[in-house]
């Protein structure tokens, strides 16, 4: 096919995710290297969210490629009962990579399913039934992770699932409250959060299941203290701590998993995206020793046809052997440091720039129509004149391709970015912030 007739028969045969349909126009990829990918007619875009904040090491990794190829010419699948080398070697890998209270891995397809089987662990572990999450936060659609999922997103499965409950994030800057430190912010949160529980009744909760960092709603990161406090107030009341690092893990904030930063251990560690790069889907399920001991004579009522698909773990094989070899954590951590700068200087100079956060090579900018009052530049979970469209279009006319979230924009490259290509396309979103200043302030 050519690119246009691409274009026109997936507008024709297939359904977009998160999209009006009339509104869809992909652009045809004819190919693609490193950070960037070229349609049919030559054009060269950048990718500025790893597509789906997936493709951490890029496009056209040959060590993961060759890894899929030599597993296909041993045999390209094996059901989860039989024992497949690739399945066994990962399995090890990521076991050793966590903590020494994790104990064995549960393999899903994706970030949805990982989140939909810790909950059910936690579930059949505890013997509890209430879950709570955070209002902010994005776990997956299908109907458990959406259930667990806090945002708009959630509002399609309504009326949900009963014994999903949500609080509130650690949101500093929209914060109605002025705080004197980051450590009063948390224990504010904690208080709140402790009410909670007690009020829902701790016999009940199994489990708080949060992303590490949240993720698409607005790289939030968690003040001084706080998971270490909610760590804390899991162990008062017999609760288990679930991080979703299906964003922040493989590297991501210049931790291996963005647990590291916070000298936590959680009980369930959830993981997909980065583990293969995004080029064959996986995700899986970290569980402590105590509850992986547990099954030893309980049943494990999860199971899925491709748990550990060999194609699969072979590419994570070599993904998480190529994170290493690599030093992609020096990387993301030299270059994130670029990154970091570059954003202060566009909040300083931007009136439209409310707010930037940034660990690592996960960042998002927050615009404001006012920095003085923070309103939005549109509403929570509204956008009726489709400004942030707008803002994405721009880029996308500079070839800088990412994605808007609420009043976000995220950035969140290829781990594998170099300085001068960060700088070169963080002036396209220097130009484009400009626009937003003159134009739709």
């Amino acid at each position: 096919m050519k690119g246009e007739e691409i274009r026109s028969t997936s507008m024709e045969y297939n359904l977009q995710s998160w999209s009006k349909q009339k509104n869809i126009n992909p652009i045809p990829v004819e190919k693609a290297d490193g950070i960037y990918f070229w349609d049919y007619d030559g054009n060269r875009y950048s990718d500025m969210s790893s597509q789906l904040v997936n493709m951490n090491l890029g496009f056209g990794n040959q060590k993961i490629g060759n890894a899929i190829k030599e597993q296909v010419d041993q045999f390209c699948f094996i059901g989860p009962s039989y024992g497949a080398e690739s399945r066994a070697t990962l399995a090890k890998k990521i076991i050793d990579l966590m903590p020494d209270n994790m104990g064995k891995v549960f393999f899903t397809n994706a970030g949805a399913e990982s989140n939909e089987n810790a909950v059910k662990i936690a579930r059949m572990f505890t013997g509890k039934n209430k879950i709570f999450s955070r209002y902010r936060s994005y776990h997956g659609s299908s109907f458990g992770a959406g259930n667990l999922t806090g945002e708009p997103r959630r509002y399609a499965l309504e009326p949900g699932v009963p014994g999903f409950i949500k609080f509130f994030d650690p949101y500093v800057y929209r914060e109605a409250i002025t705080f004197d430190s980051e450590e009063f912010a948390t224990r504010y949160y904690l208080t709140k959060l402790e009410e909670q529980i007690q009020y829902e009744g701790s016999d009940s909760i199994a489990a708080i299941v949060m992303e590490t960092i949240t993720g698409s709603n607005g790289i939030l990161i968690p003040p001084k203290g706080y998971m270490p406090g909610i760590r804390a107030l899991c162990d008062k009341y017999g609760i288990l701590m679930i991080c979703d690092e299906v964003m922040t893990g493989w590297c991501r904030t210049g931790k291996m998993f963005a647990f590291e930063h916070f000298d936590i251990k959680p009980d369930i560690v959830t993981f997909a995206k980065g583990v293969t790069c995004g080029y064959v889907p996986l995700g899986g399920v970290v569980v402590s020793k105590e509850i992986a001991s547990y099954f030893d004579e309980n049943l494990l009522s999860c199971g899925l046809t491709y748990s550990g698909h060999p194609l699969s773990c072979a590419a994570g094989v070599a993904c998480v052997d190529y994170y290493e070899e690599a030093d992609i954590l020096g990387n993301v951590n030299k270059v994130g440091q670029v990154l970091g700068e570059t954003l202060e200087e566009m909040k300083k100079n931007h009136p439209c720039v409310g707010d930037v956060r940034y660990i690592g090579l996960f960042s998002a900018i927050e615009l404001v129509k006012d920095k003085e009052t923070k309103e939005p530049l549109v509403p929570y979970g509204k956008d009726p004149n489709g400004v942030m469209g707008k803002i994405a279009g721009l880029l996308k006319e500079r070839k800088f391709m990412t994605y808007t979230h609420e009043n976000m924009v995220l950035i969140a490259p290829p781990l594998i970015i170099t300085e001068e290509q960060l700088r070169e396309e963080l002036m396209k979103m220097e130009e484009v912030l400009t626009i937003v200043d003159q134009e739709l302030l």
